[in-house]
C-alpha cells in the first residue's frame, strides 16, 4: 500500500461518497448496543492495516465485531464462532442497509438501528435510498492508504500529551479522522444546531474545552480531501494565529484551519509537514486559551523507551 497515495475528488470521490453512507449503517450498530462513553467514543470507528473496524460490540447474541475491509472489500462480522461478510461493492444505500440487517440476523446479532444518517443533507431514510452509488475498488485502496498514513503521525502527535486525549478515531457522522486534546476545563455549553444530529450528542461532545485536528477525506458532501485543526471554545485571536506549513490557512465558514490533503502528500517529508500542522495548531490553541501547558504535555513517545518520570 503506498503511503500518502493520491487522492482527489474527481476520481475518487464518489466511492469515498458511498463509504461514508456505508459506514453509517456499520456505526450505527455500536450506537444501538453500547453504553454510551464520554464524548462518543464509543461509537467510533478505528483504522486498522486493512479498513475501518469498531471495538468489540457486546450485544444480547454475545460479543461480535465489525470490519469494513477495504482490501478485500467486504463488511465482515466476526464473533467467537464465525467469520461472516456482504460485499462492499457498487448497491443502493437501500440494497446494503437491507444486506447488512440480515447478515447480522443470520449471524445471532439481530440490532434495531437508526434508520437515517447523521450530519448530512438531505438524511434520506436508508431503506428509500434507492440511488445508484459507485464503488471503484482502487479509489477504496487509495483512502485506506491515507488513513493509514494519517493515522500513525496522529498517534505520534497523540503521544505528546500527558492530559486527557481522545483515541485516534474515526468519525462515521462527519466521516473524519480525529484526535482531541483537552484542557481539563468546562466549556460553554455548545449551542448545537449540526444537522440531524441531536443537540445533547453535540453538548455532552464538547462539555470541556478542547484543541482538536482531524482528516477529512471527502464523503457525502463533494469537496477535495484537507487536514484541519480547531478550538472549542477558540480563544481570542485564534483564527489570527500563524499555523505552519505555509499553505495553512483559516476557513471562516468552517471555523477551522485547514490544509490540503495535497500538500501534505506533496511535501518533501509529508509526516514532517503534517506534524507542523498538528503542533502549531495545538500550541496557538494552548497559549491563546492559557492551558497548563507544562502539566499538560511531554517529550513525543519513542519505540521501547518508558516515559521519562
Amino acid at each position: 500500500m503506498q503511503p500518502w497515495p493520491p487522492l482527489s475528488t474527481e476520481r475518487d470521490g464518489a466511492t469515498i461518497a458511498t463509504l461514508h453512507l456505508f459506514s453509517q449503517i456499520v456505526g450505527k450498530v455500536p450506537t444501538a448496543l453500547l453504553p454510551w462513553r464520554n464524548h462518543g467514543w464509543h461509537l467510533t470507528l478505528h483504522v486498522t492495516p486493512r479498513g475501518l473496524r469498531t471495538e468489540p460490540i457486546h450485544g444480547e447474541g454475545g460479543t461480535f465485531a465489525l470490519t469494513m475491509d477495504l482490501v478485500d472489500h467486504m463488511l465482515v462480522l466476526e464473533d467467537r464462532r464465525q467469520r461472516t461478510s456482504l460485499p462492499l461493492a457498487q448497491a443502493t444505500v437501500a440494497d446494503f442497509h437491507a444486506g447488512f440487517l440480515s447478515l447480522a440476523g443470520r449471524a445471532g446479532h439481530p440490532v434495531a438501528i437508526h434508520p437515517a444518517p447523521n450530519e448530512i443533507e438531505p438524511a434520506t431514510p436508508f431503506a428509500e435510498d434507492h440511488a445508484p452509488r459507485t464503488y471503484d475498488p482502487d479509489s477504496a485502496g487509495r483512502l485506506l492508504g491515507a488513513l493509514v498514513s494519517a493515522d500513525r503521525v496522529f498517534r505520534a502527535f497523540r503521544s505528546g500529551f500527558l492530559g486527557k486525549v481522545s483515541p485516534v478515531h474515526f468519525f462515521w457522522g462527519s466521516f473524519d479522522l480525529a484526535v482531541t486534546r483537552f484542557s481539563g476545563r468546562p466549556a460553554p455549553l455548545h449551542p448545537g444546531g449540526i444537522p440531524h444530529l441531536p443537540d445533547a450528542v453535540t453538548r455532552e461532545a464538547y462539555s470541556h474545552e478542547v484543541a482538536s485536528a482531524g482528516f477529512w477525506p471527502g464523503g457525502a458532501q463533494p469537496g477535495n480531501p484537507f487536514f484541519y485543526a480547531y478550538a472549542y471554545p477558540a480563544p481570542e485571536g485564534y483564527a489570527g494565529a500563524a499555523i505552519a506549513p505555509n499553505g495553512a490557512r483559516f476557513d471562516q465558514k468552517l471555523g477551522e484551519f485547514v490544509l490540503d490533503y495535497e500538500q501534505v502528500r506533496s511535501a518533501a517529508d509529508p509526516d514532517a509537514a503534517l506534524l507542523a500542522f498538528l503542533d502549531s495548531s495545538y500550541e496557538a490553541a494552548a497559549e491563546l486559551g492559557d492551558w497548563d501547558r507544562a502539566s499538560l504535555e511531554c517529550a513525543p513517545g519513542q519505540p521501547h523507551v518508558p516515559r521519562r518520570i
